[in-house]
């Protein structure tokens, strides 16, 4: 026998991983994502009621600190770290798939299935979500200067009597674009492969990255409708997130089961 016979066989390259789908697909991942979580409600919306919760607490927070400039950049944030947080609602929905009744303790495992790999992209996510406030922060002392500071109340009214609003909206939109499309293309379907299968996050973001330019149709229309369901459920100050977070975190898990071969 050659002695190469025995030898483990390559694994499949990236492009046989990933599967085309139509441009219309994530309406039917909207769908199927409000069936499970309609399926399990007491867990999707607990996870929901706690991310708004979260928000509330991180603008009290920046509120206080005096820094309220910083929340709106921050709450952009959601777009960049909301995919680790969902890990929970992959889970129910991956045991949802199986047949297997879930309870909120067996959602949470989402953050264990494998936890390294998860943590290392979830650090990831982190550090860009940072990156993204630093960079915010700069460009609001370059615009208006590091003496620009008026009370809350009379923020917004300062800001739209000024000049640089305009220059400074284009510049900080272009660039904040530039770091949502990036991230969106490592975490479309990175994070529902971790929790469902035993990879690295290397080979998950790079599998993620296949998936989005190869249905870059589908995956448009699949940005476009998270940014806009994201956005309508940041305007009542996070309560949307209650229904809007497990909604897209379950579609989440179709899209990746829809784009990426198991």
């Amino acid at each position: 026998m050659p002695s190469d016979a025995l030898a483990a066989p390559d694994p499949a390259p990236l492009t046989s991983r990933v599967r085309r789908v139509a441009t219309d697909r994530p309406w039917v991942w909207i769908t199927l994502g409000w069936r499970d979580m309609m399926a399990h409600r007491a867990i999707s919306l607990t996870i929901g009621a706690a991310l708004a919760v979260f928000g509330w607490m991180l603008s009290l927070v920046m509120f206080e600190l005096g820094i309220a400039w910083a929340v709106l950049p921050s709450t952009a944030g959601f777009f960049i770290i909301a995919p680790l947080l969902a890990a929970p609602l992959y889970e129910t929905s991956r045991r949802a798939e199986e047949g297997l009744p879930t309870t909120l303790a067996d959602a949470m495992q989402g953050f264990r299935r494998p936890g390294s790999q998860i943590a290392m992209m979830g650090a990831v996510l982190l550090l860009i979500h940072l990156f993204w406030v630093r960079v915010a922060g700069l460009l609001f002392a370059l615009f208006f200067g590091i003496n620009f500071a008026p009370s809350l109340a009379r923020l917004p009214m300062a800001m739209l009597q000024s000049d640089l609003l305009l220059p400074f909206l284009i510049v900080g939109t272009g660039f904040g674009f530039f770091l949502a499309a990036m991230t969106f293309a490592l975490s479309a379907v990175s994070l529902p492969m971790l929790v469902d299968r035993n990879v690295s996050f290397l080979e998950a973001a790079s599998v993620s990255i296949q998936a989005v330019m190869e249905n870059w149709r589908a995956m448009v229309l699949w940005a476009g409708l998270i940014v806009v369901l994201t956005g309508l459920a940041l305007v009542p100050f996070y309560l949307g997130l209650v229904i809007v977070m497990p909604l897209v975190g379950h579609a989440t898990w179709h899209a990746y089961r829809d784009m990426v071969v198991r």
